[in-house]
């Protein structure tokens, strides 16, 4: 399990908090119980005092499997905004929840179907950033992409 501090905007702690405590009375399954655990260890911080380099919501990450060497990048999304096409994972994969809060050269184990993972996050890039490099790259081709 991951044991390194993580951290988390108020928005996106109330928002998961949500999630994990409504489907806590549906019979939750064991990656909401686990994603319950990461928020109640989390620290909650306003936006602007979240250190860089933290894997929020909308994220864009990339991370380094520390056995197989693999390299795979992610978006973290919501359950309903995921999408393994367009590179999206729900924060309630376990990758998704690994992940989440932690800061890149932070390193996880975390418990997968195929078995424990060790990870280590090599980049993020924050949801205003990704937002900022796609108007830079709409405004230069003229192109409008919303």
């Amino acid at each position: 399990m991951n044991y390194t501090p993580i951290y988390i905007t108020p928005d996106d702690h109330a928002k998961l908090r949500l999630l994990v405590t409504t489907a806590l009375y549906s019979n939750a399954s064991e990656a909401l119980k686990k994603l319950g655990e990461e928020l109640d260890r989390a620290f909650v911080l306003e936006p602007e005092a979240i250190p860089p380099g933290v894997v929020a919501m909308e994220s864009h990450v990339e991370f380094e499997d520390l056995d197989g060497g693999e390299i795979e990048a992610y978006t973290i999304s919501f359950p309903e905004r995921a999408n393994f096409e367009e590179k999206r994972i729900s924060v309630l994969a376990p990758i998704g929840t690994a992940l989440i809060g932690c800061r890149v050269g932070d390193e996880v184990s975390w418990s997968t179907p195929g078995g424990v993972r060790r990870l280590k996050v090599r980049s993020v890039t924050s949801p205003v950033e990704a937002d900022a490099a796609v108007s830079v790259l709409s405004s230069d081709s003229g192109f409008v992409a919303r």
